[in-house]
């Protein structure tokens, strides 16, 4: 999925990883393509994860995991990296998510009405500041129930704003609030796509497995 997602950010974007699966698109962006990544703790430009022999103790990103400085990266106080998100100078911010709904919908920060609000980090403010918000998650969760469903049933990270869904089965995008298949994995039908998909899923017109 990372890899798959790396190959979509243009050239010259400004760009948060959520945790989860999105950090892992550091490691997947070649070196020779600038695109730079910003972490809420006070990063910009920050590369993918060292070497064990190279690690920084004092680089972090925002969900503390070591990672690199590429060439013209800089440091900053997280009060200006929270007025760079909230001031719409990100082009982009990749999330995970327990669910997301066909209306764009996105869920990521707890799973009952009960968790304790300091869980949702600064997810809202990147749903609410950047300007596209992609989702990178498993299909379905590890007991089979489908993360893309027509309503969210857990609290709300925010209200319509994710326009693209990268899977580990499909790629697709949020259009008219509708799931609409861009790609899927080699081998993968429609009815088994939409069997693991608790919203209806429509296709392009080309082919398809």
């Amino acid at each position: 999925m990372a890899e798959r997602i790396a190959r979509d950010i243009p050239e010259g974007w400004y760009v948060n990883l959520g945790i989860g699966i999105p950090t892992l698109v550091a490691d997947a962006i070649p070196t020779e393509k600038e695109i730079f990544l910003h972490s809420e703790n006070g990063v910009l430009g920050f590369g993918p994860a060292p070497d064990p022999e190279h690690i920084d103790p004092w680089l972090i990103n925002a969900g503390k995991q070591h990672v690199t400085l590429r060439p013209g990266g800089s440091f900053f106080h997280h009060a200006d990296s929270f007025a760079m998100i909230r001031g719409g100078h990100l082009d982009l911010c990749i999330l995970g998510a327990f669910e997301v709904s066909a209306g764009g919908d996105i869920a990521n920060w707890a799973t009952s009405a009960q968790d304790s609000a300091p869980a949702v980090g600064g997810a809202m403010d990147l749903a609410a500041g950047a300007r596209r918000v992609w989702v990178a998650t498993e299909h379905t969760t590890r007991e089979g129930a489908p993360k893309l469903v027509e309503t969210c049933s857990y609290p709300l990270t925010a209200p319509a704003v994710v326009s693209r869904i990268y899977t580990n089965l499909a790629v697709l995008d949020v259009e008219d609030n509708r799931f609409v298949v861009r790609e899927m994995v080699p081998g993968l039908s429609r009815d088994a796509l939409q069997a693991m998909t608790a919203a209806p899923v429509f296709f392009e017109e080309k082919e398809y497995a």
